[in-house]
């Protein structure tokens, strides 16, 4: 479904906030249904397969590390205009940049533990929805 799904993780720093509830909510009152969810851990090599398309950039080791450092939550979500709506909602990497009101703005402690992932096209949300959940996961 093009356009209609996008990928979400809340990060270690959110989850370890207590802040996992106060963010599903604002994902649900924006329109957005959650298709699927579950806590998880990833470990180092897990976390850089994840973000493989990083290993050469600097910041590698530090993404890898800061993202196995504790609980995640990833999810499915489903709206029209998933991928748009979703980055709008959670605001810019940067939370100083973030729009009032943004996931980042309430809840990111910083650029690297900004409290939230969306993925940036409909490609990248079915490729990261995928390494997450199996097909029969996504119904």
């Amino acid at each position: 479904m093009a356009g209609k799904r996008t990928f979400t993780m809340i990060k270690p720093d959110a989850v370890g906030a207590g802040n996992t509830g106060a963010i599903i909510k604002m994902i649900e009152e924006a329109g957005f249904r959650i298709i699927a969810m579950k806590k998880t851990h990833l470990s180092k090599e897990r976390a850089g397969q994840f973000y493989e398309v990083h290993k050469e950039r600097p910041f590698y080791n530090d993404l890898t590390s800061y993202m196995s450092s504790g609980a995640i939550i990833p999810m499915i979500l489903e709206k029209d205009n998933a991928v748009e709506d979703f980055r709008k909602l959670i605001g810019a990497t940067n939370p100083k940049e973030a729009a009032e009101g943004t996931i980042r703005a309430l809840f990111a402690e910083s650029i690297e533990a900004n409290a939230i992932h969306g993925s940036d096209s409909d490609e990248n949300a079915q490729i990261e929805g995928s390494f997450f959940f199996s097909a029969t996961e996504q119904f």
